[in-house]
């Protein structure tokens, strides 16, 4: 074998290697997305929860006892 046939070899398994590696970080990108939104309702839902409370500021919003 000579070297333009590794070379061409290396670079099909180099450009699948990138092929696979592009869906992982699209499938990542998703999910990544889907639980921001979920995080974002949660926190929501809580703010909510904690105002239904009686409390005039959610507990997320308010500064540490020690600032």
């Amino acid at each position: 074998m000579d070297r333009i046939d590794r070379a061409e070899e290396e670079i099909a398994h180099l450009r699948k290697t990138v092929d696979e590696m592009s869906e992982i970080v699209a499938r990542q990108s998703l999910e990544i997305d889907r639980l921001s939104r979920r995080v974002g309702l949660l926190m929501e839902r809580e703010a909510e929860r904690q105002t239904d409370m009686g409390g005039t500021v959610p507990l997320a919003d308010q500064r540490p006892p020690h600032w």
